[in-house]
């Protein structure tokens, strides 16, 4: 049963709302966040990364620079850059590329069903990138970046949300990349009660993207109970910012590796060991893969497809992941790359970016490319289910969630 609450957002007034929507904060190196940030002043990047408001040498995680972010927001809502709603309320959130459109709920989800694992989780978060958004949170007394929950579409959910978008949205606009954004408000009590009820009735939650962002506002909460011992459980810090999404909307793309080196071997060496293990052709074209068990490899100049010969496939949860695979058969046995995590001969490219990438990658220095079948979101369901861990770099999920748009104070 999971705990899905209206609320009080903070959220751009109609004239600014385009100014301030920007791309999350952890898709930016130093140097872009600053670049992109001070193409205008309204972008909700100098919040959410506010070391752009100093010199570029100055110290990111110093406490005048989390400062900085809550100046910012609360100075911004003082000046009506921003408004916060009067009464709690729900919100669709809709995001379209390409023509293909996934339609959110913004809420607020509840801290206890993810200290329960009613919310379940598929990635291992890194301590260093909790604690900067735990002091990102403290210093703005808000969560700022929604979390990008999922969950097994549900038909009154669908009804409902097919309703509301027949009226006016609050929003309406295309971003510099292409993605059109649209939101809607849901104010009407009748409407809120249902959606309520009907999340109540749902089992499981999953977490998309963002496990970072939600592992912070959790550490929050449970901080500010400790401070406050007659914690009611009603206060806005017991929730954190999400848009939920029916897993029948959602697109997950292929998350590919690209090596520095062939661990000593020649190409030909290399090619022979792959052999042991994947059967391998030589083609015309880039291969992109859409089946499981087979990849693409960019060498030399040259694209060939490899596929997984029966005898090594796994049925896990985890194991039988093609990134895994991958990283099983032949990254770690052949290359040497053991922890992808920390290996530096190892990249990672989002399929956003195409196999054009992966080609630009090896040809101007790379050893080799490696493309891979995206993740599904029933195996997204099947690892969270089993309490599972993916692999690093598993899942990469567009269009990519705006911030600044739904802000929920934990202040309240």
């Amino acid at each position: 049963m999971a705990d899905i609450r209206p609320f009080r957002a903070i959220r751009p007034t109609p004239e600014y709302v385009q100014r301030v929507a920007a791309l999350p904060y952890d898709v930016y190196h130093r140097e872009e966040a600053a670049a992109e940030a001070a193409k205008d002043r309204l972008s909700f990047l100098n919040i959410d990364r506010p070391e752009t408001q100093f010199e570029p040498g100055h110290d990111m995680y110093a406490p005048e620079v989390y400062r900085k972010a809550g100046e910012l927001l609360w100075g911004q809502l003082r000046d009506g850059v921003y408004m916060q709603e009067e009464t709690a309320c729900y919100y669709l959130y809709e995001l379209t590329m390409d023509g293909r459109s996934q339609t959110g709920l913004a809420a607020c989800a509840s801290v206890d069903d993810y200290l329960e694992n009613r919310i379940k989780k598929h990635e291992n978060t890194r301590a260093e990138k909790e604690e900067d958004r735990v002091r990102h949170v403290n210093a703005c007394s808000a969560q700022t970046g929604p979390i990008f929950l999922t969950y097994r579409a549900h038909p009154v959910i669908r009804e409902l949300t097919a309703q509301v978008k027949q009226s006016a949205p609050l929003f309406d606009f295309e971003a510099s990349d292409g993605i059109r954004h649209r939101g809607w408000i849901i104010a009407d009590s009748d409407r809120i009660g249902r959606i309520r009820e009907v999340f109540a009735e749902i089992q499981d939650v999953y977490i998309a993207d963002g496990h970072h962002r939600a592992a912070s506002a959790v550490r929050v909460a449970v901080m500010l109970r400790k401070e406050h011992p007659d914690y009611t459980g009603e206060e806005e810090f017991n929730r954190f910012l999400s848009v939920l999404f029916p897993d029948e909307e959602l697109m997950i793309l292929d998350y590919n590796r690209v090596v520095k080196d062939l661990n000593g071997h020649t190409a030909e060496e290399f090619l022979r060991l792959a052999g042991e293990k994947f059967e391998i052709s030589k083609e015309k074209n880039a291969v992109r893969p859409a089946a499981k068990g087979s990849f693409g490899m960019y060498l030399g100049g040259c694209w060939y497809r490899l596929v997984l010969k029966e005898a090594y496939r796994m049925d896990d949860p985890v194991e039988g992941l093609d990134v895994a695979a991958l990283q099983r058969e032949l990254l770690a046995p052949v290359l040497g790359i053991r922890d992808p995590k920390t290996d530096e001969r190892i990249d990672f490219v989002g399929g956003i970016r195409g196999m054009i990438e992966l080609e630009r990658r090896v040809d101007e220095g790379w050893a080799a490319a490696f493309s891979v079948c995206p993740v599904s979101i029933g195996e997204l369901f099947r690892v969270s289910d089993a309490g599972l861990l993916m692999p690093p770099k598993s899942t990469w999920f567009e269009p990519k969630l705006r911030s600044g748009l739904f802000i929920h104070s934990i202040a309240d």
